[in-house]
């Protein structure tokens, strides 16, 4: 049998006929990364057009290996060098690795470079002068950083819509003003642990920064009351002890037609007047978290089965509440029609022999846990108040309580 294909239309060879659009156009149809990858091992040209089309890349390189990515992926927008946390003796990528990637990869958009303990302000400097279509960057845990390499980016980055410095413990207010003066656009700020972030911090970035959806502080303990923002669908804010009912009936008002997640675990000072204002004032809100906040009681749950409570809850997290009991888990169950997850670890007076004892029944969905049955709640024609709301409520009264005592229940 020749080698050579035959002249007529059935033996052309497929690289004389498809342009390299048309290939392009064949691999974007491919779905598995197996295929795509596959693609690139046809011959070199369908590897060349496989490696100009990639745009996600995840790497543990030095210089010299990065150089010759960036030659052969060009495409690139999204370039991951994070490192493992487990990996603590290794610092990952340096400044020079850095420097390479600031001049290698001119078009991307996402950079993570979590853990990566090597890394200083000079590195961190040269991807703000030469990146200017950076939108996301995490660099958590990198802790040698300081405002001085961050407030280059957020001069040179002013797309940047996402920022995860979470515990960068040299970060200050003077990177947020940074932020809100020049990253208009950022949607999203990751600084738990930043413990020198202040209220007049958290202000100055909630003055510039109007489309702010996310914010993270938790274990801020210099922030306050004044600093919880006003902006955010997303608000993390666990271990602020001087968070104060105050603030948070401030935030229900403000972000009513807003707010969506809330956790403010370890807020010591929150009680029943801050959930009761979250739960009947933010009608979007989809989970809270609470745990640990021992001032909360029943009474944050009561008169929820009134007239024109709404709610679309699904997640609440009151573990280690020791003064709510069953009477206040009844209120929630039937009260919140949407909820999935109810967490309820650490309560001790939410048990199995004091949820029997008070006759409480789950909707006919329960799957009891660890070993012990309760009685489902008979199907019944739901009462016109909620006719045309059907639970869809998939509960879960979490395990891992000091004993079976301890009520896990998945509804």
């Amino acid at each position: 049998m020749s080698a050579t294909p035959s002249s007529g239309a059935g033996g052309a060879l497929i690289n004389d006929v498809l342009t390299d659009d048309e290939l392009r156009g064949v691999l974007a149809r491919l779905g598995p990364e197996a295929e795509r990858d596959a693609f690139g091992l046809v011959c070199r040209r369908w590897l060349r057009i496989q490696s100009s089309e990639r745009r996600l890349l995840r790497a543990r390189a030095g210089p010299a290996m990065l150089r010759r990515m960036a030659a052969r992926f060009p495409g690139v927008l999204d370039l991951d060098l994070s490192q493992s946390p487990s990996r603590s003796f290794y610092p990952g990528v340096i400044d020079d690795d850095l420097d390479v990637v600031a001049g290698g990869f001119r078009n991307l958009r996402v950079l993570a470079l979590q853990n990566c303990k090597g890394i200083t302000d000079v590195g961190i400097v040269k991807l703000g002068d030469r990146l200017p279509s950076l939108q996301s960057l995490d660099v958590s845990h990198c802790r040698k950083l300081s405002d001085r390499g961050l407030k280059a980016v957020a001069l040179g980055c002013q797309n940047l819509r996402q920022l995860l410095i979470t515990g960068c413990r040299l970060i200050t207010d003077n990177l947020l003003t940074a932020l809100s003066k020049n990253c208009l656009h950022l949607e999203d700020l990751g600084a738990a642990g930043c413990s020198c972030l202040t209220d007049a911090g958290i202000s100055v970035l909630a003055d510039g920064c109007h489309n702010m959806k996310a914010l993270d502080i938790s274990k801020c303990n210099k922030v306050g009351d004044p600093g919880v923002c006003k902006f955010a669908e997303t608000l993390v804010i666990g271990g602020c002890r001087d968070v104060s009912d105050e603030s948070v009936e401030a935030l229900a008002l403000s972000c009513c037609n807003s707010l969506k997640s809330l956790r403010m675990d370890w807020c010591l000072k929150i009680t029943d007047s801050s959930l009761r204002s979250l739960l009947w004032k933010c009608k979007l809100l989809v989970a809270i978290d609470v745990g640990c906040c021992d001032q909360i009681t029943d009474a944050a749950f009561q008169d929820m089965e009134a007239s024109g409570f709404q709610s679309e809850l699904r997640f609440l997290k009151i573990s280690s509440c020791v003064r709510v009991t069953v009477a206040g888990v009844r209120n929630v169950i039937e009260s919140c029609r949407a909820l999935e997850h109810l967490d309820v670890r650490s309560c001790p007076q939410v048990t199995r022999q004091s949820c029997e004892q008070a006759g409480l029944q789950f909707p006919g969905s329960c799957k009891p846990a660890a070993g012990f049955r309760l009685s489902p709640k008979p199907a019944s024609t739901p009462s016109p108040a909620r006719s045309n709301r059907p639970s869809r409520a998939q509960v879960q009264l979490a395990a891992g309580l000091r004993s079976q005592e301890h009520l896990p229940v998945n509804l």
